[in-house]
């Protein structure tokens, strides 16, 4: 017996030291049994009983990229979540730590580009990371651990619910319990795994957007999707470019603490595509890899056709490159999946209104290189330009000839579009003084160039077909495979001066946007090489369109109250122009010109053609021009039960359902007036006595000239006795609404000082022309009378400057998209990292 009790013993030693402790992790075999593996780039597990996604991880400091996206829209483009819109990039990796692994994300907006390891860590350490998720291991083999991704998955990964506030469409949070894994979406590919979630995001008040788009708009339910996708190696043959501002190219910059002290710090460089030459000493040569993108299959015929051709014209930019067959469209192979990294896509997307299409990359936040290409079109775009073809040529009763004008004239421009956006997912900008240079670029936002032929109008030439000139160049920049040995930088160098040499420059946003924006020649949405030639050139075509609007316009058995819809482009038909034209007063002609490269480097627009744009919109402002013709005063009733107009797609009004007749002229004048006397133009303006070249327009003479031209002789400021007419209503809603602008300029402390105190004359002298009529007789003789209505508010003015009675100009329909912007940084589209 004394023998047994020490083997017992020895036998338990024996089990307590080898077994596995009651907290250790199992094994991820055993843990996994009953689910559903999906091997791949980051192998999966789906446990369906529980509703869990397990990851198994054994890259450990490993860098990939992680961006969310959006794979079913809200349907709103005022709100801006559609379909297929990517989030922002980051680099991550995981890291174990104990039992617990970290999703970290490096800070590479800082580097030290070095090879000594103390001067890296000394930036790593000096700015914060960020930790996206942290991870308990639940089981574990050998290098490889398992992991919950549940948690991370399931929340508003794109910041939807941010985007409702900021549109002001209500307060909405993340419901958990009303989310879950979408499994048909999450996938896994060679480079690439992709998970989806059905978010919903819960609140109350909810606004008109989103009432207009979601069934119970207290509940709003999309679904979001998360990718993680390989990264190339940094010494894989990928060569960033740097960047020149004298090429339009989207890109990453960062800082950069390893350089010299005679350098510059910061960092920048150009995003493209990997593309090299077979054979790069050969003047042109096959690609290694092709740039290949793919279309949609859900988009319907004959679009499919145009979008494909479209897409094609880069093939044309990347030969002056080149290179041979090295961009490719095709349509998207039943057997291939959007989601995988490996397909550029080109998405049609539907919402509920027209709205901005999008050119979007995914890129390597390390150096540049663009890995995925995804467009989003919006589907209703071209729906606005056929009805635009539609009040320029339309005629549904003898002339089906103009259908398939109409139908070609909005198919070119779903070319156009196509070729924009993609374009974008090349890394090109805008490039807004394209359209000054001969229509010489895609990247431009172009306006259907509608020409009188006699007392018709001829849309034969109303788009370009194919890429245009700057295209080529930039791609020729951008993509240029150089020998070993070249020299780069000086070959580049000679690239752009050859592109100037052409007459082709860039300018982009920044410099067209703002309504203010200096230069003469960047707008969006202009045509000509003169913005004041084009203007009126723009006038004589819209006066023949209005002329000729009849009931034809639109098709039999429609109701005649929907002819306001194909009104509002023709009576609008010259508002871009009207801005180009704005923008030449108080303008500024610039380059983007580096020191010693020989270009004009700032110069202001000749005094003479600043008084030839000021006249051609004063014409904006007359009467005649505002006057909305009488035969289709008389064709536009009130809308019928059921057909109620989108509000933005007709003129506001005064008159409850009938149409306005002063509406249109109020919108159309009131914008005239808001380019023209925009704080930043007339802050140029009044500097203008010593702007280099001593520009002899000056703020004064501006504002006088205009006010003579609105309220023209002393007669004139006599429209209380005058004979009511169409005219004579409009002639004083224009002289109101200056007034207005006026009284605004010189009461806004915001504004510049100079431009107040001259706003500030211009309604004095308006005062003494009015003293001079209505002195000595008492206010109320006089009621509903214009002069004294407008002598009321001056003394209002005078006396309780904080709180004048200024009402609004009634805001003219949308035009962009019109074609499109949401305010730029949305922007036709943007480009989108």
């Amino acid at each position: 017996m004394k023998h047994i009790l020490p083997l017992f013993w020895l036998c338990w030693f024996a089990h307590s030291s080898f077994a596995q402790p009651a907290d250790a992790p199992k094994t991820i075999s055993s843990f996994t049994t009953g689910m559903e593996k999906q091997p791949g780039f980051l192998p999966f597990y789906w446990d369906v009983k529980r509703g869990k996604i397990y990851l198994e991880i054994d890259r450990f400091d490993t860098e990939l990229l992680y961006y969310p996206s959006l794979a079913q829209g809200v349907g709103s483009n005022d709100i801006g979540l559609d379909r297929g819109r990517l989030g922002q990039e980051h680099v991550i990796k995981f890291q174990r730590i104990g039992t617990k692994v970290l999703m970290l994300e490096p800070n590479y907006q800082y580097r030290a580009i070095t090879n000594d390891p103390l001067e890296r860590r000394a930036v790593e350490e000096s700015f914060a990371q960020s930790v996206h998720h942290g991870f308990e291991i639940l089981a574990e083999e050998q290098n490889r651990v398992l992991v919950d991704l549940t948690p991370f998955l399931l929340q508003d990964a794109v910041g939807a619910a941010q985007d409702i506030a900021r549109s002001r469409q209500g307060s909405y949070r993340f419901d958990a319990s009303r989310s879950a894994l979408y499994i048909p979406h999450t996938k896994n590919f060679p480079q690439n795994t992709e998970f989806e979630v059905t978010v919903t995001l819960t609140g109350d008040s909810p606004g008109a957007y989103l009432r207009q788009v979601v069934p119970t708009p207290t509940a709003v339910t999309m679904r979001q999707h998360h990718s993680f996708v390989e990264l190339p190696p940094l010494d894989g043959g990928f060569k960033p470019r740097e960047f020149d501002p004298r090429v339009g190219y989207n890109g990453i910059e960062y800082f950069d603490y390893a350089t010299p002290v005679s350098q510059p710090i910061t960092k920048r460089y150009i995003a493209r595509h990997r593309l090299q030459k077979k054979d790069p000493k050969a003047a042109v040569s096959e690609a290694v890899k092709p740039i290949v993108y793919y279309l949609d299959p859900g988009t319907p015929e004959p679009i499919r056709t145009a979008l494909l051709e479209g897409t094609a014209w880069w093939n044309q930019a990347y030969e002056a490159a080149g290179y041979r067959n090295a961009f490719q469209v095709k349509l998207l192979p039943a057997e291939a999946d959007p989601m995988d990294v490996r397909y550029n896509v080109i998405q049609w997307v539907h919402r509920s209104t027209r709205g901005w299409s999008y050119g979007a990359s995914v890129i390597d936040p390390r150096t540049g290189e663009i890995l995925k290409g995804k467009v989003t079109l919006g589907s209703l775009r071209v729906r606005q330009d056929y009805l635009i073809a539609q009040g320029l040529v339309g005629n549904f009763e003898t002339d089906t000839s103009g259908l398939n004008t109409m139908m070609q004239m909005s198919l070119n421009r779903l070319r156009q579009l196509a070729a924009h956006e993609v374009g974008h997912t090349l890394g090109l900008p805008h490039n807004y003084i394209a359209s000054t240079q001969k229509r010489a670029s895609v990247m431009d936002y172009p306006h259907m160039v509608a020409r009188l032929k006699g007392a018709s109008i001829d849309l034969s030439d109303a788009y370009t077909l194919g890429i245009g000139e700057y295209d080529k160049w930039s791609i020729v920049w951008g993509y240029q495979d150089f020998p070993a040995g070249t020299n780069e930088k000086a070959e580049l160098a000679k690239i752009v001066q050859q592109m100037h040499a052409q007459g082709l420059s860039f300018l982009t946003d920044q410099d067209a946007r703002p309504e203010g924006s200096v230069h003469p020649a960047t707008h969006l949405w202009d045509n000509g090489a003169n913005a004041v030639d084009e203007l009126n050139r723009v006038a004589e075509v819209r006066k023949v369109a209005l002329a000729n609007f009849t009931e034809k316009k639109i098709p039999a058995n429609m109701p005649l109250a929907t002819l306001e819809e194909v009104l509002v482009p023709m009576y609008m038909f010259h508002r871009y122009q009207v801005e180009a034209a704005a923008k030449v007063i108080g303008g500024m002609e610039y380059t983007n010109a580096l020191r010693g490269d020989g270009q004009p480097i700032l110069s202001p627009v000749r005094p003479e053609e600043q008084r030839r744009a000021f006249q051609a919109l004063l014409t904006t402002l007359k009467p005649e021009f505002l006057a909305v013709p009488t035969q289709i005063l008389r064709l536009i009733p009130p809308r019928p039960y059921r057909f109620e107009p989108n509000p933005r797609e007709v003129f506001k009004r005064r008159t409850g359902l009938a149409f306005d007749p002063l509406g249109p002229p109020e919108a159309a004048a009131g914008m005239t007036l808001r380019f023209l006397l925009n704080p930043e133009r007339l802050a140029r303006l009044s500097r203008s006595a010593y702007a280099p070249g001593n520009s002899a327009f000056g703020l004064e003479q501006m504002l006088q000239a205009l006010t003579e031209e609105v309220f023209g002789n002393r007669g004139a400021y006599r429209t209380g006795q005058e004979q009511r007419s169409y005219g004579a209503d409009i002639r004083r809603m224009v002289q109101q609404k200056l007034l207005e602008q006026y009284i605004q300029l010189a009461a806004d402390k915001t504004v510049d000082g100079a431009v107040r105190s001259a706003a500030n004359d211009a309604i004095m002298n308006i005062k003494r022309s009015y003293t001079q009529l209505v002195v000595g007789k008492p206010m109320a003789s006089s009621v509903g009378q214009a002069p004294d209505f407008l002598y009321w508010l001056i003394s209002q003015y005078e006396q309780n400057p904080d709180n004048l009675p200024v009402g609004s100009i009634q805001a003219p329909p949308d035009g962009a998209p019109i074609d499109p912007g949401q305010e730029w940084l949305e922007p036709d589209c943007e480009w989108v990292r």
